[in-house]
């Protein structure tokens, strides 16, 4: 296959598509896949495994979107009450359809693991400074996302080093983004086993260590089927998927049939300030709930090597993956809450989790109970497997661009294997020591994973203002089987880019206000986000603007 020198400029559009897709299979690609790797410099070193149907039961799964709010609605109970987490779970719901819409355009144009850091390349030219009135209002809406997204005089060789540090910087973020997400996914379901431990025996003492090693034992499952079990991972996703979609039902209906009901007024019109001074503001600091759940589709974008006809099939697979996942997690919402009883007495149970005690509120029954909280575990485990599989893809790409440390190691890819072992074996670490971070505090390993929303959230804003920044220019864009047109396509990224604004700050806020509010119960994520972003500035200038190539310098000019 052939490949670009380092240093060959960006295409202003690539390659024809051959509408067919039909070619001789290299490990499995079809022509517009060999094409697309073609266009942009790479070689195929995995093996196109899934398929359309298999590639949306990895996104719904790894979304895990009506188990999820299951776990988080508490935090919107508690900030803005059953109507305020019903109706920011409607917006949230509508906001990443937006997103994923635009993340999914530009997969379509560039079809590989790096996701949207490959996609932080907007090629910017003098021209672009003559706009229409109407474009110059949005660049400076766009300037306020920063400086570096506009420069005042740019020439051929300045814009080439713009293009490498911006899309090094969401390389970053969406690896630290990813990361976290690996060894939080595994929490989830260590700390649930301990609550269906509590449930059942009225002696049992939560233990932080106890978890820990709970997590621990799910990410060696998790790395060990990734690893020995790959080839088998399409299949899993079908499975899953099935189990995915009947469980909604299997705890639904007893749900409905057994608990006893909340008035319909209480649940729609009922808010909760918990001292925040702002019935407005408590209801947006309960957007985390909603979000939580919904966070991470694009983890398909970091498969998109692995997918057969991925130009075509990825996006639609990002947005019938939030549409229909947006769905079960609003029915399921609303369901809790015409459920959930006394609220205080379902925040406060030894579970740790309200959605354990509701079960067996609601069917007085622990049998069922067990049941139905250990379909949400197992449903729960088999999302961190597809997690594991993302983050090892992202991590897998962005070495491969030589934006990590030891980059030629955790790029390698073994001829027999096909899938990225060594950027697996880095995800598992990585995710281990955080996991350690629990047994010394829950709030620190809490600080840590909830860098997940901050980073991933940051990455989205980037490359999609990308994008906009692109269509501004009157630029041709790259070839894409999912065009949105310019002015319906310009309008979904703005509404994308500014809900994911609104959700970057909110996911730094603290859980609870003043006097609430210690040194414990802080939210020092942003203290976090923010070493970690000098340490890869540092680490940009000292190493970084050396050795990392940037996914430009290989994409092929147009023939």
């Amino acid at each position: 296959m052939a490949h670009a020198e380092k240093g060959a400029q960006v295409a202003d559009v690539g390659l024809p598509y051959d509408a067919g897709g039909s070619g001789d299979a290299v490990k499995g690609s079809s022509a517009d896949d060999q094409r697309d790797m073609a266009r942009m410099g790479k070689e195929q070193e995995v093996r196109r495994d899934f398929r359309t149907v298999s590639m949306f039961g990895f996104s719904m799964i790894l979304m895990c979107s009506w188990e999820g709010i299951l776990s988080t609605a508490a935090i919107g109970l508690g900030n803005g009450g059953s109507a305020g987490v019903l109706y920011t779970n409607l917006a949230t719901w509508l906001g990443f359809i937006a997103v994923y819409a635009s993340l999914g355009e530009m997969g379509s144009m560039m079809p590989t693991s790096g996701g949207q850091y490959r996609s932080s390349i907007p090629h910017i030219e003098p021209s672009i400074l003559q706009l229409t009135p109407a474009q110059t209002g949005c660049v400076l809406m766009l300037k306020a996302l920063g400086r570096l997204l506009i420069e005042q005089q740019v020439s051929e060789f300045a814009d080439r080093r713009y293009q490498r540090f911006l899309s090094y910087v969401v390389g970053w973020l969406g690896v630290l983004g990813w990361q976290v997400g690996v060894a939080f996914s595994g929490f989830l379901v260590g700390t649930q086993i301990q609550g269906l431990l509590a449930l059942n025996y009225e002696w049992y003492v939560y233990e932080r260590w106890h978890g820990t090693l709970l997590i621990l034992a799910m990410l060696l499952f998790s790395v060990l089927f990734n690893t020995l079990l790959a080839h088998q991972l399409p299949l899993l996703e079908y499975v899953v998927l099935a189990i995915h979609l009947l469980g909604f039902l299997c705890i639904l209906i007893p749900l409905w049939a057994l608990s006893p009901k909340t008035p319909s007024t209480e649940v729609w019109t009922s808010f909760n300030d918990p001292g925040w001074g702002s019935q407005g503001l408590s209801t947006l600091i309960g957007i985390v709930a909603s979000v939580a759940p919904l966070l991470g589709a694009d983890a398909a974008a970091h498969m998109a090597e692995e997918l057969v006809n991925a130009s075509f099939t990825l996006p639609r697979i990002l947005l019938w993956a939030t549409v229909v996942n947006g769905a079960m997690a609003f029915v399921m919402l609303v369901t809790f809450c015409y459920c959930i009883g006394d609220l205080e007495s379902v925040l406060s149970t030894p579970t740790g989790y309200p959605f354990i005690q509701v079960f067996y509120n609601s069917t007085q029954s622990l049998p069922a109970a067990n049941a139905m909280t250990s379909l949400i575990i197992i449903l729960s485990a088999c999302s961190n497997i597809t997690v594991m599989a993302g983050s090892s893809r992202q991590l897998f790409a962005f070495a491969r661009d030589s934006g990590v440390p030891f980059a030629s190691w955790v790029a390698y890819v073994r001829p027999r294997s096909n899938v990225p072992v060594n950027a697996i074996i880095v995800s598992f670490v990585v995710a281990v020591i955080i996991a350690l971070i629990n047994i010394g505090s829950t709030v620190a390993f809490n600080s840590v994973t909830s860098l997940g929303t901050g980073t991933l959230t940051i990455s989205y804003i980037i490359s999609i203002s990308c994008m906009i920044w692109r269509k501004l220019s009157g630029r041709p864009l790259l070839p894409s089987h999912f065009d949105m047109g310019r002015r319906f396509g310009l309008a979904v990224n703005f509404v994308a880019v500014a809900f994911m604004c609104l959700v970057f700050v909110i996911a730094f806020f603290p859980p609870v206000p003043l006097p609430l509010l210690t040194v414990v119960s802080m939210n020092w994520s942003i203290l976090i986000f923010g070493v970690v972003v000098l340490f890869s500035m540092g680490y940009y200038v000292v190493f970084g603007r050396k050795q990392y190539v940037g996914p430009v310098a290989f994409v092929r000019r147009s023939e």
